[in-house]
């Protein structure tokens, strides 16, 4: 339960939080760091603070956008809207007794996600964002883990899931709030409306209710708890203030700039860090817009509809757009007139020439044709595909982040000359890195301290002091380099790491950027197959999808397995025959399926399966 102070106390601490945070931006105005590009930025306290500024200034512009039905088009909510309905959803959860609660959010990217999160976090309590991809049993345990003593549930599906928890009895669990239920349907037993909920707030606040609207937040007190991916017995609960939350975006914000009248585009769950900071929380700082996608499937006709300016994505869907461009390119036989177009336009913008944009149109087009901002994160992407979508007109950048760190600590600068997409990033502002044990070329375990780091692990401090050391560096587990200008590389993974027969490191993720750099590799996950039970062969092994349309075009469509395998090991020996002997990949097992993935589309390492064909 958190401490209420007295009203002066109370202003008394808002004010300093402010003065800390006005201090931060006055120190950023004056750095002698140029890649820190928009420096402009205002204090928000908190995320009702943050929530409040955009509302009073941006009050008439849509916050979000989404689309109910498939023959409707896309709704706008405005952001003085949002603030009326977060107040009033806020309000109606007081009344439940649940300030100060910990409240679980499940479901699809929505309106009603997002005013949750707000109102939960606004004062209410602590949000508990849930993956939508785990199944009952998963979902009970963290039920029990967290120590909800609610949930909103955005579909029907998950709501009947939460019922049976909440039967079952041996949870916290008092209150199922369901967004797919009609206003008319409040039942008993704790199972509500949330609709039905969000009015009996307006009438409370028309009534005099201001328990929400003079709930104190404390920005350094626990706002999120963000369980890690992976199974629940090992999950981690990250454990994020309001103050961790509202500097994340912010920093990002002085890399790339969502304005407002800005479009993003929202296609990964916002149950997940990276999205929720990177896409949702920076837009309501900056008055910028947030587009729901419906789904994976919808996205080029949500996109033409949009007509996004921003979109952050992982580079599996970056990927797929990519060499669907160059699919139809090669198709139209166009490939060297087009590379030409592409040696001229990098040469015309070293000398601020512009080029006609007839070549690239079409290409922007697939992106609603006024995107500006591309931003990959989630894991690495080949540097050379960010810079072909630089070279069309459209700012492409990638980022690094961990949900430790809330998540972003390094991003790519979108002004061209500050850009290096081979390294996962620039430090942002008040972000401080160090490589722990460096080898003689400088690589170790990457570690930063900041204002962005987490609190720790909920309730488990052995897995705290593991990663948080006494003088604040989290210790990330990924194996890289910092260069002269405060970019971080990333090499590896400390635990993916192969130790070769001569006692040398091996990184599967560098053997995996020379596969995909192959336009046949689609995806690919390389392992050591020593002592390996699934596999008779010795020595490093890759698991590889071929991308079906290029064996098309490599061997026709009749092609047969053992010709995509003979194809593939013969580019397997050319890369091999640049690498040291203890680096070569020595088995193929090539896959048709998809890989088993976690919900930001990483290939899971230790999955049996993965390894098979």
């Amino acid at each position: 339960m958190s401490k209420r102070y007295s009203d002066s106390v109370y202003r008394s601490i808002k004010r300093r939080e402010r003065d800390v945070i006005q201090s931060m931006i006055k120190d950023l105005k004056s750095s002698k760091d140029r890649r820190y590009l928009f420096r402009d930025k205002h204090a928000a306290t908190d995320i009702k603070d943050m929530l409040n500024y955009s509302a009073d200034n941006y009050g008439d512009l849509p916050l979000f956008m989404q689309k109910n039905k498939a023959n409707e088009p896309f709704r706008s909510v405005t952001y003085s809207q949002v603030r009326d309905d977060v107040n009033a959803l806020g309000t109606a959860m007081m009344s439940l007794g649940l300030h100060d609660r910990h409240i679980g959010l499940i479901g699809r990217n929505s309106v009603e996600w997002g005013e949750s999160y707000l109102a939960i976090t606004g004062g209410v309590g602590v949000v508990v964002p849930l993956d939508r991809e785990l199944n009952e049993s998963e979902l009970h345990q963290l039920t029990i883990k967290g120590e909800l003593e609610a949930v909103i549930t955005v579909n029907n599906n998950y709501y009947e899931k939460f019922k049976n928890i909440k039967t079952a009895g041996d949870t916290s669990l008092k209150y199922i709030i369901n967004a797919d239920m009609d206003d008319d349907e409040d039942k008993k037993d704790g199972l509500i409306s949330w609709w039905h909920l969000r009015e009996v707030g307006r009438k409370k606040l028309q009534q005099g209710d201001r328990s929400y609207l003079d709930a104190q937040i404390i920005n350094t007190d626990l706002a999120a708890i963000l369980f890690t991916s992976g199974t629940t017995g090992v999950s981690k609960g990250v454990m994020l203030s309001s103050r961790n939350l509202i500097l994340d975006a912010m920093l990002c914000q002085t890399m790339m700039e969502a304005k407002p009248k800005d479009i993003c585009f929202s296609i990964l769950p916002m149950h997940h860090a990276y999205e929720c900071t990177g896409t949702f929380l920076d837009c309501v700082y900056s008055g910028a817009t947030i587009a729901f996608c419906r789904g994976l499937k919808y996205i080029r006709k949500d996109i033409e509809e949009v007509k996004p300016t921003i979109l952050l994505s992982v580079p599996v869907i970056i990927e797929n757009f990519y060499n669907k461009i160059l699919r139809a390119i090669k198709e139209k036989g166009g490939e060297k007139n087009f590379q030409r177009f592409l040696i001229m336009n990098r040469e015309a913008r070293r000398f601020k020439l512009k080029l006609p944009k007839a070549v690239t149109k079409d290409i922007v087009a697939l992106f609603g044709g006024r995107l500006h901002t591309l931003i990959s994160g989630g894991a690495a992407i080949d540097g050379t595909i960010l810079d072909f979508f630089c070279n069309v007109g459209i700012r492409a950048i990638q980022g690094y982040g961990l949900t430790e760190c809330s998540p972003i600590v390094a991003l790519n600068p979108v002004k061209r000359k500050y850009m290096k997409n081979t390294s996962a990033g620039h430090l942002l502002p008040h972000t401080e890195c160090k490589i722990l044990s460096p080898d003689d070329n400088g690589i170790g375990e990457i570690c930063f301290r900041g204002p962005t780091i987490m609190m720790g692990y909920y309730k488990d401090p052995e897995n705290t002091a593991a990663v948080l050391d006494s003088e604040g560096w989290f210790h990330t587990g990924d194996i890289g380099f910092l260069d002269k200008d405060n970019y971080v590389f990333i090499t590896g993974r400390k635990k993916n790491v192969i130790i070769a027969p001569n006692g040398k490191n091996v990184f599967p993720e560098e053997l995996e950027g020379y596969l995909l750099a192959l336009p046949i590799v689609s995806e690919c996950m390389v392992w050591d197959g020593e002592n390996d039970k699934s596999t008779e062969f010795e020595g490093i092994h890759a698991t590889i999808r071929p991308d079906k349309d290029e064996l098309e075009l490599r061997l026709g469509k009749d092609y047969t397995r053992e010709q995509a395998e003979e194809l593939l090991e013969e580019e397997v020996d050319k890369i091999n025959a640049d690498l040291p002997r203890f680096k070569r990949i020595a088995h193929i097992i090539v896959r048709e399926r998809e890989f088993e993935k976690t919900t930001t589309a990483k290939i899971k390492r230790f999955v049996a399966d993965n390894k098979l064909p």
